[in-house]
């Protein structure tokens, strides 16, 4: 069984899977080169270091109950959505709370993870780190790389002609911190996903010119729902889940499609999905308004550059173009992993559950962090570290490698041959993936049950958003508070905005006032008119007029309608 444990990295996957070695009574180390928690969310003025950070002006495109550790909400008076300080303070105080900074040793690289000589016996690892120069050799039972997606930016520069002509500066976005140094330039963000239109919308603000160039188009969601509710609450509930896997993809395309053009025509706007690409989304509250008002222009794919402009695919030109700044997001590396593991680990295909690698014949090393969800990728990487120690600890099983391996190179040639897709690459289904590594944990809650058990709870679980505190309910890692998290949850979502009391404000009665009022007093009508029409219809009967006399005797009206007196 695993005892010693080598984390690799001490942002948000890291510390989650830190305190779950603890929580299985095993002793994690964890190597971090920078000089602090956080990973990408510690903000620095530069990226001189090579390591990708927020800019300044970023915002959680997750809300706080969705995007919280399960056993360790938000504070009540936090934000829904909040800046990367204040997300930077929240993983901070999980590191304090729960003692995880002793186990981090900081300005620690990690050079090399290999196999040992008798891997197939113990699955124990040879883990070389430096510190300041002085290199250090330890053994350890097992390895969770927590390294992420945000790795290595990925610059295609190739896929455009001519753009080593172009005189103007070129960056990429992980160079990108504030729109200072941009005042009166004219500006093509290439790229558009959540990077793409953060940016383009802030420098819209400064530069005299932004242009948003993209192939594929995107739905653009906003953070604030029908009723000014967080839209990822509204959205991800069970129920919702469960409808989605009963209707036809067309349905759900046309229903997707209703929905997203409701508040702004997509078309108009220049941002509606390419015919035969996938649907993507990102989180943008202003690109629909700076478009709108001319700060922002959408423009198609870019087909080559010269010393001082751009040539569109659609034929256009932009000229006197200053700056092209490169969204085009990150490839994922694992450079202190030796092959053929290093390569596997690449392709998604071959990481089961998207944790563990096919080809080990230990599962000792677990991919923590390296997944695309359709929701908060903290909670998710927390689920998996939770599994992967259990895992370790041999209280849960994985198929052989051999069978693993032959999954994964099959489903590789029918992806060559055409004859699948290839769905790597793509965002998972959020609430189809937690519970997928829940069953395999024991702690994917039982709705049936629940509904028996404690109906208002489980009313809160199927109709309610799945928040993370439905995987402590049961199971191992149950958490007490749970429940109360759960049935708490939109007292935490509204607190922070109750900032203004108006006393003399007339609150509108809420739904269940009004049943309590009216309820009895309807009920008693409708009974009533249920006794008359039977009473009616036995006089129809009875005594069989036509409707031209009953329309005379004023008993009814034009084509059946009661006429008003």
């Amino acid at each position: 069984m695993a005892r010693r444990v080598a984390v690799i990295g001490a942002g948000v996957s890291g510390l989650s899977s830190i305190k779950c070695c603890l929580d299985e009574d095993l002793e994690p180390t964890c190597f971090e080169r920078s000089n602090d928690i956080g990973g990408l969310w510690k903000f620095t003025e530069t990226s001189k270091d090579g390591m990708t950070r927020v800019y300044r002006s970023l915002v959680t495109n997750v809300c706080k109950e969705m995007s919280c550790y399960s056993d360790f909400p938000f504070q009540e008076d936090y934000p829904n959505y909040m800046n990367h300080g204040k997300f930077w303070d929240y993983l901070q105080e999980f590191a304090e709370h729960f003692d995880l900074l002793k186990y981090i040793r900081f300005r620690t690289t990690v050079c090399s993870v290999t196999k040992r000589p008798d891997f197939s016996e113990t699955g124990q690892w040879d883990v070389v780190t430096e510190t300041e120069g002085k290199r250090d050799r330890g053994v350890f039972d097992a390895v969770m790389v927590c390294t992420g997606h945000f790795l290595n930016p990925h610059l295609p520069l190739e896929s455009f002609p001519g753009i080593h002509k172009f005189k103007g500066q070129i960056l990429h976005s992980q160079e990108y911190k504030s729109p200072e140094g941009f005042q009166g330039k004219r500006v093509l963000v290439i790229g558009l996903g959540n990077t793409g239109g953060d940016v383009a919308v802030e420098l819209s603000r400064t530069a005299a010119q932004v242009l948003l160039s993209t192939r594929t188009g995107a739905w653009v969601i906003h953070r604030c729902s029908n009723g000014g509710y967080p839209y990822n609450m509204v959205i991800a509930r069970r129920y919702l889940n469960l409808m989605a896997q009963v209707l036809p993809s067309c349905v759900l395309n046309w229903i997707q499609e209703r929905q997203m053009n409701k508040r702004f025509n997509h078309e108009n706007y220049g941002l509606s999905i390419t015919k035969g690409r996938k649907p993507k989304f990102i989180v943008n509250d202003e690109l629909p308004i700076c478009i709108l008002c001319g700060m922002v222009t959408m423009k198609t794919s870019v087909k080559e550059f010269t010393e001082t402009s751009a040539v569109f695919e659609d034929g256009t030109v932009e000229e006197n173009l200053d700056v092209v700044i490169f969204t085009t997001g990150y490839t994922f590396s694992f450079p202190f992993l030796e092959e053929p593991l290093k390569s596997l680990c690449t392709k998604k295909i071959f990481l089961y559950k998207q944790v563990f690698p096919s080809n080990l014949e230990r599962a000792t090393l677990a991919i923590i962090g390296l997944i695309s969800l359709k929701g908060s990728i903290l909670s998710g990487t927390e689920l998996q570290a939770r599994w992967a120690t259990r895992v370790f600890k041999g209280l849960c099983k994985i198929p052989p490698s051999p069978k693993l391996m032959a999954e994964a190179m099959k489903k590789e040639q029918l992806i060559e041959r055409g004859v699948m897709k290839d769905i790597s690459k793509d965002k998972l289904e959020y609430i189809t993936y937690m519970d997928d590594i829940a069953a395999c944990i024991g702690t994917k809650p039982s709705v049936p049950f629940l509904f028996l058990k404690d109906p208002r709870l489980a009313w809160e679980v199927f109709f309610g958003p799945c928040t993370p505190y439905q995987y402590r309910l049961k199971g191992p890692g149950k958490w007490d508070g749970a429940r109360n998290a759960i049935l708490t949850q939109w007292d935490r979502t509204l607190k922070p905005l109750k900032t203004r009391i108006v006393p003399d404000s007339t609150k509108p009665a809420s739904m269940s006032h009004y049943l309590k009022v009216w309820g009895v007093p309807i009920l008693l009508a409708s009974l009533l008119l249920i006794c008359k029409s039977s009473l009616f219809l036995r006089l129809v009967q009875e005594f069989p007029l036509t409707s031209k006399y009953l329309v005379r005797m004023n008993l009814i009206g034009y084509k059946g309608c009661p006429e008003p007196y």
